[in-house]
């Protein structure tokens, strides 16, 4: 077996030399095994023409090779510098190596982030604030969906531990037991954790006081006379469901208002499951005002109504949580609660790239007060 590798290597040299791309001395550049070169050159003798180089870059645009490399890696330079360069990179058509920059650097210089279903449009506005962090630091996006692939979130784990990825940003709303956010956090991996303001020591998350926002809801109506206020509420497994009940439940019973089981219907935050869910209340409830958990299902609550002939405000109060690009459109535009979505795809990305950094050792959690927005859909109890 050896001498028949001997004798192909002999013929393979042979075959070079007779085409004039052979030399025993080599040549710069020129990797080989043994004697044998890796990389195929031309007839000629000549490799192929590299792209511009970042040396190409710094000598075009008269500063130095470090210049550029700060540049490169979203680093602050001065406003003349920056055009330079930015005039060499197009002159140039300069596209930097990102395989060597990876293996010089040992990252990926990819972040991931996890979503439980991509077409859920609560998520663009998050999406754009990790992306506009994640352009500032240098780093690219993936978008890791686990609806129909897994079971768990935490299944995407593993594309820390094989170094697919630097950092994992977790942004499923779904209510998370404390073995996984107790995995997430032994890990010791850069997460972070988007929907459930999780209490456990040492972990990361950002979320919204969805409590805090139906509190304002419930309060409001209570102040223009409303004291039979039913309740669409999420489904049970959705951190954020959870907690806009309880802020419900709890407002309900502060104020001295009876909370009947009949006045609670629980819907799938979608335009059909507020449809279905505000006909099944209308027809079995004695309500003057409905709070609806997501502005998905009360946009399918108006419908409904509409179809039922029951009008809105006059007859029955209605409110949204999330207010979504389309709540200010509808007919009526919907009162409901702002979420900071941005805020919160920015809060979460910049505390990521912290501990990617190594620059917070003490993780801990935001949770941000969303904004009561009154529109028209919601008028006095005496209007019912």
């Amino acid at each position: 077996m050896v001498r028949c590798r001997e004798w192909e290597r002999s013929q393979y040299r042979r075959a070079f030399a007779s085409r004039g791309v052979w030399s025993n001395a080599g040549r710069p550049g020129l990797r080989h095994f043994g004697n044998v070169p890796e990389i195929e050159e031309t007839r000629t003798g000549r490799r192929p023409p590299m792209g511009p180089t970042i040396h190409d870059v710094a000598r075009l645009a008269g500063t130095s090779k470090s210049t550029v490399s700060r540049y490169l890696n979203g680093q602050q330079v001065k406003k003349a510098t920056q055009d330079a360069l930015e005039k060499a990179i197009a002159e140039l058509n300069y596209h930097r190596n990102a395989h060597a920059r990876r293996l010089v650097m040992n990252k990926t210089y990819t972040i991931g982030i996890v979503i439980d279903d991509i077409s859920n449009i609560f998520y663009s506005g998050m999406i754009k604030g990790i992306e506009a962090v994640a352009r500032r630091n240098g780093y690219n996006c993936i978008f890791l969906s686990w609806t129909s692939n897994f079971d768990k979130e935490t299944s995407f784990l593993n594309y820390l531990y094989e170094g697919q990825v630097d950092g994992l940003i977790l942004a499923s709303f779904r209510k998370r037991n404390e073995e996984d956010v107790r995995a997430i956090r032994d890990a010791g991996y850069p997460i972070a954790l988007i929907g459930d303001h999780c209490e456990l020591e040492g972990v990361f998350s950002v979320d919204v006081d969805n409590a805090a926002g139906i509190e304002e809801v419930v309060t409001y109506l209570h102040g223009i006379g409303h004291r039979r206020i039913g309740y669409i509420s999420g489904q049970n497994d959705l951190s954020a469901s959870k907690y806009r009940y309880k802020g419900y439940r709890r407002t309900m019973e502060a104020l001295g208002m009876p909370v009947r089981e009949e006045w609670v219907v629980e819907s799938d935050w979608t335009n059909q499951g507020g449809y279905e869910a505000m006909r099944r209340l209308a027809g079995e409830a004695d309500v003057t005002a409905v709070v609806v958990s997501s502005d998905e299902a009360a946009i399918g609550a108006l419908r409904a109504l509409k179809e039922l002939g029951r009008s809105v405000p006059r007859e029955l109060s209605v409110a949204g949580f999330d207010d979504i690009p389309v709540a200010g459109w509808v007919d009526p535009a919907l009162t409901t609660v702002r979420q900071p979505f941005r805020d919160i795809g920015t809060l979460a990305a910049e505390g990521l790239f912290r501990k990617i950094e190594g620059t917070e050792n003490t993780p801990r959690s935001h949770l941000l007060r969303p904004k009561f927005i009154v529109r028209d859909s919601c008028g006095p109890a005496e209007w019912a």
